[in-house]
């Protein structure tokens, strides 16, 4: 039977007050700073603003600090924020060949105009434990660099020439707003890389994991993986040209496959593509992999029935706000739909004849 609960308003501000005591942590220890985790965790604060569709370094900070370094939470408070922001207009598309690159490689070709640049990795570190780290000591002084200021040419255009790869396909019209516009299915491609920027990383990359171990006849190459600043610029009516009005660092990554042909398109390497707010390359060659995999009926390829390639499967299930919002509901008080099957429960074992109550168990 359904009985009302009381006092629930009370209990919910003893939970929230015990929450923000839980948060702060041992008070005898220094507060962490909104200004030290944007720069000291830098990957969790790019992470937070790509799936949160909103840059800005210093909220996702700060929703970093409030979530108590739950990422998904966090993610989930700079959306929340995100719908109460006035939107003034849309930038113009960035151009990411004028990219100012910290960190630029390709696993296709090893001599690129302006040079491989590994920047700030962790592919070749040895993953041990750093006890100086925890010993509060010096940080060994980089050697520095500046970001190259020219042109930067995709490694793809090298294989344009010769035509053996797809044409890339521009399309000027404005594609649906995702923040703005409920998701619909059958999505254009530009949709699916809207859904797939947002997506859940850990997601994201199982998806993409899977493509690579067979489950979509997927063989890639990583053409070319870039992280850098690109300036970003606003189309001004009254001027009639655009201006700069600020700088976002992306990262960009541009796949290899294979393609053996269809009955229209000879054979050829053709493209997947991940681009992120941040440094979140495995993120961006994630959702690249995953964007060639749902490519198969545009270029003529059989669906061999991997996750990867089910479109829907893939859009419904990526986005961790969503996912978490229908997952955490089940906590909350299901008490009569609970009566009600516990009821049912009780009644089938009666006319089974099963509803005798076992003796308790000395």
């Amino acid at each position: 039977m359904y009985v009302a609960v009381k006092g629930g308003e009370r209990a919910i501000e003893c939970a929230h007050a015990w929450l923000a005591e839980e948060r702060r942590g041992d008070t005898r220890i220094a507060e962490l700073s909104i200004a030290q985790i944007r720069e000291q965790m830098k990957l969790a604060v790019d992470r937070v603003m790509a799936e949160g569709s909103l840059y800005d370094p210093d909220l996702a900070a700060l929703a970093i600090k409030q979530s108590r370094g739950d990422l998904i939470e966090a993610i989930f408070l700079i959306r929340a924020y995100r719908t109460t922001i006035p939107r003034f207009g849309a930038s113009a598309p960035v151009e990411t060949g004028k990219m100012a690159c910290d960190r630029r490689i390709s696993a296709t070709f090893k001599d690129l105009p302006g040079g491989q640049v590994l920047g700030p990795t962790f592919d070749y570190s040895h993953r041990l434990l750093d006890f100086k780290l925890a010993a509060d000591g010096e940080v060994p002084e980089a050697p520095t660099r500046e970001a190259a200021l020219d042109d930067v040419p995709h490694v793809t255009g090298f294989l344009n020439r010769e035509g053996l790869i797809e044409q890339a396909q521009r399309d000027d019209t404005p594609p649906p707003d995702l923040t703005r516009e409920p998701l619909e299915l059958p999505a254009e491609r530009a949709l699916r890389l809207q859904a797939l920027t947002r997506a859940d990383e850990g997601f994201t990359l199982g998806l993409a994991y899977s493509t690579q171990r067979g489950y979509a006849r997927n063989h890639a190459f990583v053409g070319e993986l870039r992280i850098g600043v690109v300036a970003v610029e606003l189309e001004i009516p009254e001027l009639g040209f655009a201006v700069d009005i600020g700088e976002v660092t992306l990262t960009e990554c541009e796949t290899v496959n294979q393609f053996t042909g269809s009955k229209t398109e000879p054979p050829q390497f053709t493209r997947g593509y991940g681009l992120v707010f941040g440094q979140s390359e495995r993120k961006a060659i994630s959702m690249a992999l995953v964007d060639r995999a749902l490519r198969w009926e545009e270029l003529g390829e059989d669906n061999v029935g991997a996750p990867a390639q089910d479109t829907e499967f893939v859009l419904y299930h990526a986005d961790n706000i969503q996912a978490t919002g229908f997952l955490e509901h089940i906590k909350l008080p299901h008490y009569v739909d609970f009566q009600s099957e516990l009821e049912l429960v009780r009644k089938l074992r009666r006319e089974a004849g099963a509803d005798r109550v076992p003796e308790a168990a000395e």
